[in-house]
């Protein structure tokens, strides 16, 4: 088994949210930071999954992550992937644009750090993935696609900006309809963009489907079979055709009806739909399948285990789920945060790293 080929060394924070001043050296494999609520737990988190994506999963300002009072962030993050280490430095400024490097050197895009250290986080809200909007889904598919594929990353970008100019245009052309002329270069920019971006999710979600399946069937002792379906808003040849059917329609809008900026994915069990049929227990396993796969699609296409960060998910399970998630995940390096280390956590608590997380104060525990 290539177990803990990549793991997290070791971190420091300076002015990050309500961490003044503090360095943690991270077990191998679980590491537990237990305390009350509001104590500075998910920012640890939060400072890891900077380092990964180039961006909280809590906010769009990043000026947010700044202490209050202090006019930058510093995060430092080492970690060892098949023994190598790497450094990466999260600056965040409140006045200016923050800056990221990895070993020393500049990145000139955040999303220039995709690829780097690979990350599945797994919070409260993920549990509500099924029953969300259909923005929380795509997240899902793009954040993970982004950290696989340096090509899906940038062809997204791509459409953003594409759509962008598009919608912008359409409010345009309801002033002046002569402007209508100029939308068919940026619909055959968006059209080749959407396509490229739709070939990539179908074969994503072909291929979670097949893992969360997978495990989904040792969870229920194959009683129950869970498909994950993709739900384009257009299909690929016929993107460009639906572009021009709705014209009027988008101009009379403002913005663009059709594209893989409205995509979603529906998750069935025995044929199904498990956001309208499905109970709470039923949705939120389903989550948990789609999460684990993530895991080992990460591993399938890179060789490489991402680390998993629990945020206060396993009080959200019950005792069977709980055992299920924590089964599964021998070989990655884990960071579960909990305000407590009884019930739940007690038979994981063996072989962790426990830290105390106290009013932004971070101290390791011996026993």
């Amino acid at each position: 088994q290539k177990s803990f080929n990549m793991y997290i060394k070791e971190i420091s924070l300076s002015d990050f949210r309500n961490i003044q001043e503090t360095t943690v050296k991270l077990n191998k494999g679980i590491n537990i930071f237990y305390g009350s609520n509001a104590n500075g737990k998910t920012n640890f988190l939060e400072s890891i999954y900077l380092c990964s994506t180039g961006r909280s999963h809590r906010t769009k300002n990043d000026k947010e992550m700044v202490r209050f009072g202090a006019s930058q962030a510093h995060v430092k993050l080492f970690l060892e992937n098949k023994s190598t280490i790497w450094r990466i430095d999260a600056h965040i400024h409140r006045n200016d644009k923050k800056g990221i490097a990895i070993n020393g050197i500049p990145l000139k895009k955040s999303s220039e750090l995709f690829g780097t250290l690979y990350t599945v986080i797994f919070s409260p809200e993920d549990l509500q993935l099924i029953k969300d909007a259909p923005s929380r889904r795509r997240r899902f598919v793009d954040i993970e696609l982004c950290q696989i594929s340096k090509v899906y990353c940038h062809t997204l970008q791509q459409y953003m900006k594409v759509l962008k100019q598009r919608n912008n245009l359409l409010k345009e052309i309801q002033k002046n309809s002569s402007l209508k002329e100029t939308l068919f270069a940026w619909d055959m920019q968006l059209a080749e963009y959407g396509k490229r971006i739709i070939s990539f999710r179908k074969e994503f979600i072909n291929n979670v489907s097949i893992k969360a399946a997978a495990r989904h069937k040792q969870i229920s002792s194959g009683n129950e079979e869970l498909s994950v379906v993709y739900v384009p808003s257009a299909e690929e040849n016929d993107f460009e055709i639906k572009l021009q059917s709705t014209l009027e329609r988008d101009i009379f809008m403002g913005s663009t009806s059709y594209g893989p900026h409205r995509d979603d994915i529906s998750f069935f069990i025995n044929g199904n739909d498990v956001r309208i049929y499905g109970s709470q227990g039923q949705q939120r396993t389903a989550a948990i399948c789609a999460k684990l796969a993530e895991i080992d699609i990460i591993k399938e296409n890179t060789d490489t285990s991402p680390v998993l960060l629990l945020d206060d998910v396993l009080s959200e399970l019950d005792k069977t789920r709980q055992h299920m998630l924590m089964d599964c995940i021998n070989d990655v390096q884990t960071i579960i945060t909990c305000t407590g280390i009884e019930d739940s956590i007690t038979n994981y608590a063996g072989n962790a790293a426990i830290f105390n997380v106290n009013n932004g104060v971070i101290k390791r525990e011996t026993t």
